[in-house]
């Protein structure tokens, strides 16, 4: 693929995987209006690639992403001038781009997780399909601290990921927990110690993209409905699917593959 310009993300093609860097070191990957245009265009273009067949979103330096950027918002600039009407429109058409998009990809999105995932930085964690951290990540859904709410989606991702009770409990009290205990209830997968993170984030990706592309990229859309539909309108939606994987190339070459006991090559779609 060809890798677009951009001056707030590192981007990396390799394996069929693009991997994002939020790259705002000295902010703690704090979120900019910049950022923010820059994470979405990439994200579709992306999805769009039949190149690409995962996503892995990470942070620059010993942090994840910081969320809002506390300078911006005390000196109401940035993502957070104007006044209240014009706040509300920035949100619409700035930050909630970003779940908006999100929750419309059909690729694969691992989150690495590689140090502080705060407000709306965990809320883009909660917005990957799956998460692997560092031992020594933290998580906070902190914006009742700062006298505001999760403006950016946090309220409808962070239910999904770790159950009603227990977004209620981080949202309300705004507590920044260690990984271990983001283990526990299965806001993370697992916890790695160094270099071993990046290395266990490659072997993942490399399982995913390893797979039928297509049939992947549907299984996740199935998935995503499925959490929302009933039963009737999700066996419409897996029966279309499944008449539409159960056609292509690639179904095929796996049947081959299983035959002849070797390795399917999926590159035909």
């Amino acid at each position: 693929m060809n890798l677009p310009s951009t001056n707030q993300l590192k981007l990396k093609y390799q394996d069929y995987t693009l991997w994002i860097v939020l790259n705002r070191p000295e902010a703690s990957n704090a979120f900019t209006i910049e950022m923010i245009e820059e994470l979405v265009s990439t994200l579709y273009m992306a999805d769009s690639d039949s190149s690409v067949r995962c996503i892995v979103i990470t942070g620059e330096g010993k942090h994840f992403c910081a969320g809002g950027d506390i300078k911006d918002m005390e000196n109401k600039v940035g993502m957070f001038s104007g006044e209240p009407n014009e706040l509300r429109e920035r949100y619409k058409y700035g930050i909630q781009r970003i779940p908006v998009c999100m929750e419309s990809l059909s690729t694969p999105v691992v989150g690495m997780i590689n140090g502080a995932a705060i407000g709306a930085g965990l809320d883009l964690a909660c917005m990957c399909d799956i998460r692997l951290a560092s031992d020594k990540a933290v998580f906070g859904e902190t914006f009742v601290k700062l006298g505001l709410i999760p403006g950016d989606g946090g309220s409808y991702f962070l239910q999904r990921v770790v159950g009603y009770a227990k977004a209620m409990e981080l949202t309300l009290t705004g507590n920044v927990i260690k990984s271990d205990e983001a283990l526990k209830f299965g806001l993370v997968s697992d916890i790695y110690s160094g270099i071993e993170l990046e290395q266990k984030t490659q072997e993942l990706v490399s399982r995913i993209t390893s797979n039928a592309p297509v049939a992947v990229q549907m299984a996740k859309r199935a998935i995503i409905h499925g959490y929302r539909n009933h039963l009737a309108s999700q066996l419409d939606l897996l029966a279309s699917f499944q008449g539409i994987s159960q056609r292509t190339q690639d179904h095929f070459e796996a049947l081959k593959s299983f035959q002849n006991k070797v390795k399917p090559d999926f590159s035909h779609q």
